[in-house]
C-alpha cells in the first residue's frame, strides 16, 4: 500500500513528465513549421535526450503533431514542392 507522500510523487513525477512531452511537442511542431522533415526534428538531441521511444510515440499521437504535419503536406502541394530530388 502506498503511503500518501508517495503518491503525491508519483503525482509529481507525472505531472513533469507532461511537461516535459508538451516542450517536445511544441519544439517538433516548430522545426515542421519552419520546413524541416519530421524525421529530421525526431533526431534532434534535444528530443532524443528527453524521451523514450514510448513517450515519443505519445508525442506523435499529439493532434497537434499531426496538424502541423497536415499542413506542411498541403503548403506542398500548393507550391508544387515536393522534396523529390531530380
Amino acid at each position: 500500500m502506498s503511503t500518501v507522500a508517495e503518491k503525491i510523487q508519483a503525482f509529481l513525477n507525472d505531472l513533469a513528465i507532461d511537461v516535459i512531452e508538451e516542450r517536445v511537442v511544441e519544439y517538433v511542431i516548430r522545426e515542421v513549421q519552419n520546413g524541416r522533415k519530421l524525421s529530421e526534428a525526431l533526431h534532434d538531441p534535444y528530443v532524443k535526450n528527453r524521451l523514450s521511444d514510448e513517450k515519443l510515440a505519445r508525442v506523435l499521437e499529439n493532434p497537434e503533431v499531426s496538424a502541423a504535419l497536415e499542413a506542411q503536406i498541403a503548403q506542398s502541394f500548393k507550391k508544387r514542392e515536393f522534396g523529390f530530388t531530380e
